[in-house]
């Protein structure tokens, strides 16, 4: 059911509340079942809003929305209040959290560092841990491949941030983050969360958490400073970075994006690869090809860089299983000024809404659009998509700095383990999304499966 109301604007379109529950609004379907409200608030039209508790907020769900919103209108928003009030005191102010000019200041500083031909750098590192994880894997093992692939991704960002390769998610450090992540994705689905300063159970055992991660990376920083020697690594680029008055980061910035870079660096490509195994066991012939791709091409070798371009299949089954189950699967900014979208008033302080989830899913541009179909991703038929209709790592100034680390990577881990081993699920289980308890769109529990070596 839903309402309509009249926006009181110039022009004469209008869009619909979603009915919900009085002073809280839709607040208890979006802690229940946040993908089926996004879903149902689609059906209803392009342009739809809800209430989180007394605060309302408009989904846009279209293309050109996002350009409108991301691209041309991207500084007359900002990321909101649940990020300055949630993300900023646990994580810190890193290029995640911060706004306007510190944002583009810091975005300068780092850019480089996440350019392709840099970022080509870091591919062996990805081929090694593939390797190193396949080979503890006994033929016939029954094995959690969600947790596996966060072991893996976690390797290889440590590898890469800090030249340091102790990471799995029993590591404390990973174990850390996890808590760290599971404290933002909690608060962010109430209405009024506990200020991160007092002292409830949750808030203590976080504080712990981030205290971890806190002393770990100040040893690497302080470590990084007292030695010379030259490294590949993230934090020895960012140590170096100096901006136009031959500045560098403080300690404090740096630990910020250090947390965020080891945060956001695993969990998202080990969500997509979670379920890229999930979506292959279900469908034989496709997980056929990409082994048929990779013993061509490979040979019996890890893969390299060299080895992407041979590699495109791989590449499509990893970009439509980014669409199906984007990682970021909802975007969230707060208008710092009246904005017209699309002819749709949008007042100051209200929340614009973009979930790729559900634009992911329209029709008109993906047929059937809960089919998993590599198919799409073919150069020819993605060339024939609005720009904007796939959206898993945002878009305009603020699109995903890591975004052609993430690709490469999950290119590389899908192509090294495809070639050693076949997944099978174990029967009997029910595997959905689950954005409830991560930030990420990671599936609820274990992904059980078989494993036949090769």
């Amino acid at each position: 059911m839903a309402t309509q109301v009249e926006t009181n604007i110039h022009t004469p379109k209008t869009f619909h509340f979603m009915s919900g529950y009085p002073l809280v609004g839709n607040l208890p379907n979006y802690r229940k079942d946040r993908l089926g409200l996004l879903q149902r608030m689609a059906r209803e039209g392009d342009v739809c809003g809800m209430h989180f508790g007394p605060f309302p907020a408009i989904l846009f769900n279209r293309p050109e929305h996002v350009q409108s919103i991301l691209v041309e209108h991207a500084y007359d928003f900002d990321k909101g209040l649940a990020v300055h009030n949630i993300f900023r005191p646990v994580i810190g102010d890193g290029i995640f959290s911060s706004e306007g000019d510190f944002h583009r200041h810091q975005r300068k500083l780092m850019a480089p560092s996440f350019q392709p031909r840099h970022i080509a750098s870091y591919a062996d590192i990805m081929g090694h841990y593939g390797e190193h994880i396949q080979q503890t894997w006994p033929d016939g093992a029954t094995i959690d491949v969600n947790r596996h692939m966060t072991n893996v991704t976690m390797s290889v960002i440590g590898k890469a941030l800090f030249d340091a390769d102790v990471f799995t998610e029993t590591d404390e450090l990973g174990a850390a983050m996890t808590v760290a992540t599971e404290y933002v994705a909690h608060a962010s689905s109430r209405l009024l969360p506990p200020p991160y300063s007092w002292p409830t159970p949750h808030n203590r055992r976080t504080r712990k958490a981030i205290q971890v991660l806190r002393n770990r990376i100040q040893r690497f920083i302080d470590e990084r400073r007292n030695n010379q020697t030259e490294r590949n690594d993230f934090l020895s680029i960012l140590l170096q970075a100096r901006d136009e008055d031959g500045q560098p980061m403080s300690d404090e910035q740096l630990m910020a994006e250090c947390m965020i870079l080891f945060g956001a660096g695993h969990e998202t490509t080990a969500t997509t690869l979670s379920w890229i195994w999930y979506l292959l066991c279900q469908h034989p012939e496709m997980y056929q090809k990409v082994q048929q791709e990779v013993d061509s091409v490979l040979q019996g070798r890890t893969p390299t860089y060299n080895d992407l371009a041979h590699l495109p299949y791989c590449l499509q089954v990893f970009k439509e299983a980014l669409r199906l189950y984007p990682p970021a699967y909802l975007l969230a900014r707060r208008a710092l000024r009246e904005v017209e979208i699309d002819g749709y008033r949008v007042p100051k302080g209200w929340v614009v809404l973009l979930a790729p989830y559900t634009l992911h899913r329209r029709e008109d541009f993906f047929p059937e659009p809960e089919k998993f179909d590599p198919e799409r991703f073919t150069p020819e038929r993605e060339k024939q998509l609005p720009r904007y209709a796939y959206l898993p790592f945002g878009a305009g100034p603020r699109i995903c700095i890591g975004m052609y680390f993430a690709m490469m990577e999950g290119q590389l881990l899908l192509a090294t383990l495809a070639q050693r081993v076949s997944f099978s699920l174990v029967p009997g289980q029910t595997i959905v999304p689950d954005p409830i308890h991560h930030l990420t769109l990671r599936p609820v529990g274990e992904v059980r499966v078989m494993v036949k070596r090769r």
